[in-house]
């Protein structure tokens, strides 16, 4: 039965988005999914700095991630603590997206909140009206569950694609041992 895509699934690129930049090997946690279009964090792929580098405010090394191509030089967040943090929106399965900043900073430096409940975006992915719909129908992505619930924030490392790949089966086995980068090979 095909799933189809809406908040709080996961879209796992095609391996046939292999020469994509931005997608290649992604797993994309779907924010919002509407008339107007889609808004979703890639989830696997871990930035060289952490949030000190970003926010002096903050003291605690926390890993940011690039969220996708959109407005990069934004910082973005979902959390599971909407108890903690206000103005917070839920996803899904105890999944929150944003809230108020400033608090999560006061939580984050004295540990009230640590990496276990939080993840930091730079960028987002974004899809107009239909477009994440045509990119389905033309096998860019599959679109899964998200068995994981609010546990995706810590679960979700660089291998995420594969493990993904491999629970998928089939044709996509052999893609989980693939090089990145097939030209390489």
């Amino acid at each position: 039965m095909e799933i189809k895509p809406k908040k709080g699934k996961l879209l796992i690129a095609e391996p046939a988005l292999t020469g994509d930049v931005s997608f290649n090997r992604s797993v994309v946690l779907l924010a919002e999914h509407n008339t107007e279009g889609a808004v979703g964090f890639i989830l696997n792929k871990p930035l060289e700095y952490d949030i000190r580098d970003l926010v002096s405010e903050i003291k605690v090394p926390l890993r940011v991630f690039n969220g996708g191509p959109v407005e990069q030089d934004n910082l973005y967040f979902i959390h599971k603590v909407p108890h903690l943090i206000d103005d917070s929106v839920e996803i899904s399965d105890g999944i929150y997206w944003g809230g108020d900043f400033e608090k999560t900073v006061e939580l984050i430096n004295n540990n009230t909140i640590t990496e276990k409940d939080i993840r930091f975006f730079l960028g987002y992915s974004g899809w107009a009206s239909l477009q994440l719909d045509q990119e389905l129908v033309s096998k860019s992505w599959v679109v899964v569950q998200n068995e994981y619930q609010s546990d995706i924030i810590q679960k979700s490392t660089t291998a995420f694609w594969k493990e993904k790949m491999i629970e998928l089966g089939g044709e996509y086995l052999i893609w989980s041992n693939s090089p990145e980068n097939p030209i390489l090979n």
